[in-house]
């Protein structure tokens, strides 16, 4: 069975499976996952032929786990870089076998210190490894040390000020197109229910909008030549896309500056964007003026089986998450419209007019053109709208940055969470450094609270007036006064107060105090005991340190019956202050 669940079928009786290293040894095809070819030419590789021929069949072996060119064209590159380090050695190896540890050490010396350079690192070693050749000696062992992944991301995620102002022109020009279209939308509505005057100027947009919502372009004529022209400009008061194609269809840009909107929202990556499938609603379990969308992100780099995720948005009102997929839904309707009649089938959510037919992605990963009709955001398209507006490509930026706000992983595994995307970032490390202080504060203060603020003596003082667990110096100064004058704290809190004072005559009663609590811990409700106990334990426990454990203990044997009375009453909260 298929992962969808479909009977699998035979190939036909001439099927033949695409050949990935051609007849010399030389030229090797990648195919992605849509079935397109591509051929990457070992030949003029500026190394000897033996070792051409060793890294394309390396190659071709680790191409059978790629579902895209990408991911040949990451791996073409580092070993374009090889073969000029190779090439400079001055007497470069022959083959493999002929690769010394030295070569190696070098290499890698060489390339450890930027990040391309480990990215290159990384591939050559996943490349030759596959080699029998080096799989032992002095080389295989070089080639066993990991590389080491260090340096900060040349991306960082945003400062509120700086993702306030890119969210804003995106926010703006998206905004624009969606009235534009949401007007346009209503006026054709009006034309196909016959409610305008077939004379009226209205009526006569109305069978334009018909047209172009069936084409994606207006009306033309063909001259003699065969030239054609565009009919209705003058009555649609213009002949750019937002004045003619563009009432019904997002523009490239619009399309980009949604998907930063959809990257700020939901963390997505760049390439989610091109195959979005147009989301489902799902009940809302007791809501009837909400809408839940099921959105299924597609993830190919997590690998065979793990392509797809599940994700639910809500669209309760303004601010709601899901309210940004309605939106995406009412400005792409006529492009979906038209692309399912083109290609029936076709449901991908993210789809803008084509400006001009000729501007086509050579990036055969990424979907084809659909006449008019283009899918997704290219790396381009991201470029082209950043440079557009004067600022740095944003998709990596706030998808680092919505990631590190929300605080967990977001399409990707919790290491790469916290390796990749947290630690390493400049705005998370500064947050941190307020957030480890007040921690510390807190904690401080914390142990300020559960620790004995009063003093040991020697002997008691005919001055000091007594209380259930200490003696105190000075009741007027008391850090809790009672309306009425002098101290207003019950008593357990008195080890609590610099004013308290404990001497050897204390240390019975406290130490049956102690041993009580302690035994009352395993049979309270957690919750309750944090509330009524725990500060006192924890008291009790630091001021035993302070007294010595041995002295403390052995003062258990010293109880005497009205100190059993005293605690018996603490305990059952009959002692007042």
């Amino acid at each position: 069975m298929s992962e969808r669940g479909r009977k699998a079928v035979l190939p036909p009786p001439d099927f033949q499976a695409t050949r990935r290293v051609a007849a010399e040894g030389l030229q090797v095809t990648v195919v992605n996952k849509e079935g397109f070819e591509r051929v990457f030419d070992f030949a003029a590789m500026a190394v000897p032929e033996p070792m051409r021929r060793s890294l394309a069949r390396a190659f071709a072996e680790q191409s059978l786990s790629w579902n895209s060119h990408a991911s040949g064209e990451s791996y073409w590159r580092s070993l374009e870089v090889f073969a000029r380090f190779l090439k400079n050695q001055g007497h470069p190896a022959q083959d493999l076998d002929d690769l010394t540890s030295a070569t190696l050490q070098l290499w890698r010396n060489n390339h450890k210190d930027t990040p391309g350079g480990r990215e290159a690192l990384g591939k050559i070693r996943t490349l030759l490894k596959r080699d029998p050749r080096l799989s032992q000696g002095l080389a295989a062992e070089e080639l066993a040390r990991p590389v080491a992944k260090k340096g900060k991301p040349s991306k960082q995620s945003y400062k509120p000020s700086e993702r306030d102002q890119v969210l804003l022109i995106a926010e703006r020009q998206f905004r624009a197109a969606l009235l534009r279209i949401r007007e346009n939308t209503t006026l054709l509505a009006r034309y196909r229910a016959g409610a305008l005057d077939a004379d009226s100027r209205d009526w006569k947009i109305g069978a334009t909008l018909e047209h172009i919502a069936a084409t994606g372009d207006l009306p033309g004529f063909a001259d003699p030549s065969g030239k054609v022209y565009a009919q209705h400009e003058r009555l649609l008061r213009g002949r750019g896309g937002g004045k003619t194609w563009g009432r019904l269809f997002l523009a490239r840009p619009e399309l980009t500056a949604l998907a930063v909107m959809m990257t700020d929202r939901y963390g997505w990556n760049l390439s989610v964007f091109d195959r979005l499938h147009v989301p489902v609603t799902a009940p809302s379990a007791g809501e009837t003026a909400t809408i839940t969308y099921e959105v299924v992100v597609e993830k190919r780099r997590s690998g065979e089986g793990r392509w797809f995720d599940t994700e639910n948005y809500t669209d309760s009102g303004a601010d709601s998450p899901g309210r940004l997929i309605t939106q995406a839904l009412e400005a792409t309707q006529h492009g979906r419209a038209l692309a399912a009649d083109l290609a029936p089938g076709i449901d991908w959510l993210m789809v803008a007019r084509n400006r001009r037919p000729t501007d086509v992605d050579s990036n055969l990963d990424r979907p084809r053109p659909l006449g008019p009709l283009v899918f997704g955001v290219s790396k381009g398209d991201a470029r082209r709208w950043a440079r557009s507006h004067q600022i740095g490509s944003p998709f990596q930026r706030a998808r680092r940055t919505t990631v590190t706000t929300t605080g967990k992983p977001l399409q990707h595994k919790p290491g790469t969470h916290e390796s990749i995307y947290v630690l390493p970032d400049e705005n998370v490390q500064e947050a941190a450094v307020e957030m480890i202080a007040a921690g510390a504060e807190e904690a401080l203060e914390q142990a300020r609270d559960y620790t004995f603020r009063g003093r040991l003596a020697d002997a008691a003082n005919p001055d000091h007036q007594e209380t259930a667990t200490a003696d105190c110096a000075d009741e007027k100064t008391s850090p809790w006064p009672s309306p009425s004058g002098g101290c207003g704290a019950s008593f357990l809190l008195c080890l609590s107060c610099e004013n308290s004072r404990v001497h050897h005559g204390h240390h019975p009663r406290l130490a049956l105090l102690h041993r009580q609590l302690t035994s009352l811990r395993s049979t309270w409700p957690e919750k309750l005991w944090r509330t009524r106990w725990d500060e006192h334990l924890q008291r009790l426990d630091d001021l035993r340190t302070k007294v010595n454990e041995s002295t403390w203990d052995a003062a258990l044997a010293r109880v005497t019956d009205r100190d059993r009375m005293i605690i018996d009453h603490l305990l059952k909260g009959d002692l007042t202050p």
